[in-house]
């Protein structure tokens, strides 16, 4: 395996410190992805140099002058504050002719915007929740009627962000008192969608071209009270003891009916190549108790500290965590990036 010099571009706030090196360092919280990747990097021989970006790309290109890095590992999740221009760093690396790992440019910006996402999918006859948008700085009002209950959440957000078990709304005035809500605290759009009864699935997906879906993963839902809504707040997603005071687990999916696996690595696959994705994601999907699959959304990009989802099913898949941060170099410095 050849030798790279790897820039890691993190948010300027999550560069690791140097004495960072106990498991139980209350730090580690905040700073787990990006120690988790830059051992691993450092552990396959790689030449590891840290730039921290907020809004403005000079760093990237001081780096890239300075350090002349073989491939970018991009572990930025915002730009500027906003979730939805990660992708302006992406271009810029594809302006700069860097090779990077992740997804492309316009693979961000289709999977970021849920809206649009479930625009493209229903177009192909892919089944997602009926939703609509309220859009920042507009009346909170509805042209169309919807059936309750809804699922509000924020447009472009990621990693349960605004979503808590108020965001389950079974009425006109709970919808605008949620709504207003994720416009004051989260500055953005808010989408309503229509709330799907099922399993709740993750499939991450692997490659550029040539895609390989891994062992699904399933939250579970164990002690939750019959009626009470199951989904995937902030507190379930962030919070050990919240899930383990309600007997919420992230596991692999169990007893799937016969087929279905199948039908969902060719629907995760589909969902993928129609979003124009590539290097590594997650497709977020409900399977209702009559057999019907809905993605609820696409995620390029998702967490791979050893303890996520991505990472679970990468080592289920056979891969070590070394391996599977690798898999993705190899899938970064092989991408054909805009000519």
């Amino acid at each position: 395996m050849k030798k790279l010099r790897v820039m890691m571009v993190v948010h300027y706030t999550l560069v690791p410190p140097e004495d960072l090196s106990d498991k139980n360092d209350p730090r580690m919280e905040k700073f787990r992805t990006e120690y988790d990747v830059k051992n691993a990097l450092m552990s396959l021989g790689h030449e590891v140099q840290i730039v921290g970006v907020y809004d403005d790309l000079l760093p990237i290109r001081k780096m890239n002058e300075e350090f002349k890095p073989h491939i970018a590992f991009n572990l930025l999740e915002d730009f500027a504050g906003n979730s939805a221009f990660d992708y302006y760093v992406v271009s810029y690396f594809e302006m700069m002719r860097i090779p990077y790992t992740g997804c492309n440019p316009r693979g961000l910006l289709l999977a970021r915007d849920k809206a649009l996402t479930k625009m493209i999918l229903t177009y192909h006859r892919i089944s997602v929740p009926d939703f609509y948008v309220f859009r920042l700085g507009r009346k909170i009002s509805r042209r169309r009627k919807f059936t309750f209950p809804l699922i509000v959440k924020s447009l472009t957000e990621e990693g349960s962000v605004g979503i808590a078990q108020a965001s389950y709304v079974e009425n006109e005035d709970q919808l605008r008192e949620r709504v207003a809500l994720i416009h004051d605290k989260l500055h953005g759009d808010a989408i309503a969608e229509q709330y799907i009864d099922g399993r709740e699935l993750y499939v991450t997906v692997l490659g550029n071209s040539k895609l390989e879906v891994l062992p699904i993963r399933e939250l579970v839902f164990d002690n939750v009270e019959p009626g009470t809504p199951r989904m995937a707040t902030y507190a379930v997603k962030w919070d050990d003891k919240y899930r383990e005071r309600w007997g919420i687990e992230y596991q692999f999916a169990r007893t799937l009916p016969n087929g279905m696996e199948e039908r969902i690595q060719h629907l995760c696959k589909r969902v993928y190549h129609l979003l124009d994705m590539n290097g590594y994601g997650r497709v977020d999907l409900r399977l209702t108790a009559d057999g019907e699959i809905y993605v609820i959304e696409a995620n390029p990009n998702p967490g791979i500290a050893r303890d996520e989802d991505c990472t679970h099913s990468a080592i289920k898949a056979g891969m070590n965590y070394d391996d599977f941060i690798q898999r993705i170099i190899h899938l970064g410095s092989t991408y054909r990036t805009i000519e």
